[in-house]
């Protein structure tokens, strides 16, 4: 469940509608960047280990995982630190840290803040919060920062999956009691005291992924899962709220079971208006990795991607659904197929599901215990957070975590080079260029200028991982025995590259 959605970001990503791979896209031109952000990493502190969840309320960013220690923008591991164990807050204007500094004894798996904006509640592996008894699950003021004292359910294993409602706090993971009642690896307390409630859903395996229906309807669960309330449930369920009873949701039997070859679950959900998006990793060559969509009343299945390499993350802004996994092979879904690198951030178009506008990339730390890049997205609406076990974004140190807006501007074209130039036919030349690529936008325009006169414009849909294509003009409004100069401009419609001139006398 999504809230904050700002006016401003719903209507860049309705402006920019770019999808690959038919017809020219149409983008948010005056932005200068295609969806709901910009693919330049803007700054924020690092942490010195992975960032496994991400919440936000208000201008506050919470994040944790594994990390320690966290550091400024831009230093490397060592420099400019400051501790924080396995949780932390961040201004979510400047991307520094707050004062929030509670101290955990173990990892953080989730966080989830209520829809009111006043509490937030993180799960993992800790036993103590500020050296005070807490299995598992703690609740903080986002106003004091101070952990609810009264507050204090007691969960048997790690929480890795939580969401809120106005009343309750539902959570997943690999537990099998609470409050030493049964409650195998579901659950639900009530949002002020914390006391356990009797929804009871009994997933048979363990839970990664858990969000709310933004009307507050029903919950959605994933992972590993087979079976919820003695029926059958492939990794992918749609509960009731109050009662715990699963719903019908044909579009769950777009995961495949699994098989000698392919074992693939649900390993995040995000829910934004009337659809919820699933994320899904696989074990296996070729195993679904992909992305869907679906109705969140119906539970219709609405459209799905099937991009190879695991999906860690997703965040719906507007039209858009942002992927954090290891993708290396999209040709099913019209982009880039294998061989093109491992593409560990993605766009998605809300409405279709294909590859829109917006290549920024991290890598994965190859010594982390997960080793996949991006593990957790948040956003305010007007902006998008990455967590995970990255060491580096867009080629620059920033470990763990950062952070992109929709902050006009956006990523500029490539630079064009001088074009070939030839005239072998009398008063005339023959201009010879190779086109271009933006990060965050698929059609740029193509300006040839003889001098400062503009002698042809034309705009073109193309894409970075593609081998580059060579545009042909020819200029006849030249006169034999002249000297002439010709350079390139490449225009994103905000951010303009202008390539060197290169000179020709005409037949």
């Amino acid at each position: 469940m999504k809230k904050l959605v700002l006016a401003v970001v719903t209507a860049v990503a309705v402006l920019g509608a770019a999808l690959i791979p038919s017809g020219a896209p149409v983008e948010a031109a005056s932005a200068g960047f295609g969806s709901a952000v910009s693919a330049i990493k803007q700054p924020s502190w690092q942490t010195n280990s992975s960032v496994n969840a991400l919440a936000v309320a208000g201008n506050t960013v919470y994040a944790g995982g594994l990390f320690t220690r966290i550091r400024q923008p831009g230093k490397p591991a060592g420099q400019g630190e400051m501790a924080r164990t396995y949780i932390a807050a961040f201004d979510r204007t400047t991307g520094a840290p707050t004062g929030f500094a509670p101290k955990l004894n173990g990892a953080v798996w989730s966080i989830a803040t209520s829809p009111d904006g006043k509490w937030v509640v993180i799960g993992g592996d800790f036993t103590t919060v500020n050296g005070i008894k807490r299995n598992r699950i703690a609740m903080f003021s986002v106003s004091t920062g101070r952990m609810v004292a009264a507050w204090d359910p007691s969960v048997s294993s790690r929480v890795r999956a939580i969401t809120i409602s106005n009343a309750a706090v539902f959570f997943g993971g690999s537990f099998g009691l609470v409050d030493n009642v049964g409650r195998n690896r579901l659950a639900a307390v009530r949002l002020i005291y914390g006391d356990l409630l009797p929804w009871n859903p009994n997933a048979n395996d363990d839970v990664y992924a858990i969000d709310m229906a933004d009307n507050l309807s029903r919950v959605f669960v994933g992972g590993p899962f087979s079976r919820l309330n003695n029926k059958d449930h492939y990794s992918l369920a749609m509960v009731n709220i109050s009662s715990g009873a699963t719903y019908s949701m044909p579009a769950a039997a777009a995961i495949p079971k699994p098989t000698a070859t392919c074992t693939t679950r649900v390993k995040d959900i995000d829910t934004l208006g009337n659809k919820v998006f699933v994320a899904n990793g696989g074990d296996g060559r070729g195993c679904y990795d992909g992305v869907l969509a679906a109705d969140a009343t119906t539970g219709q299945l609405l459209w799905q991607n099937k991009c190879l390499g695991a999906t860690e993350a997703i965040k719906a802004i507007g039209n858009w659904v942002y992927k954090g996994s290891h993708a290396h092979d999209c040709s099913s879904s019209g982009a880039f197929p294998e061989g093109t690198g491992t593409h560990y951030l993605l766009v998605e178009s809300g409405i279709d599901g294909k590859i829109g506008p917006w290549f920024p990339n991290t890598d994965a730390d190859p010594n982390s215990s997960t080793q996949v890049g991006p593990l957790a997205f948040a956003s305010g609406g007007n902006d998008l957070w990455v967590g995970g076990d990255f060491l580096n974004v867009n080629g620059k140190i920033q470990q763990g975590l950062t952070r992109f807006t929709n902050a006009l501007g956006g990523a500029a074209p490539s630079t064009p080079k001088a074009p070939a130039l030839s005239s072998t036919v009398a008063n005339q030349v023959s201009v010879s260029f190779k086109d271009g690529y933006d990060l965050d936008n698929l059609t740029l325009t193509y300006n040839v200028f003889r001098g400062a006169t503009n002698i042809s414009s034309q705009k073109r849909t193309t894409y970075f991982w593609e081998p580059r294509k060579t545009i042909t003009v020819v200029d006849t409004g030249v006169k034999s025995g002249q000297t002439v100069s010709y350079h390139i401009e490449i225009h994103d419609g905000r951010n303009l590259r202008k390539g060197p001139a290169f000179s020709v006398k005409v037949r």
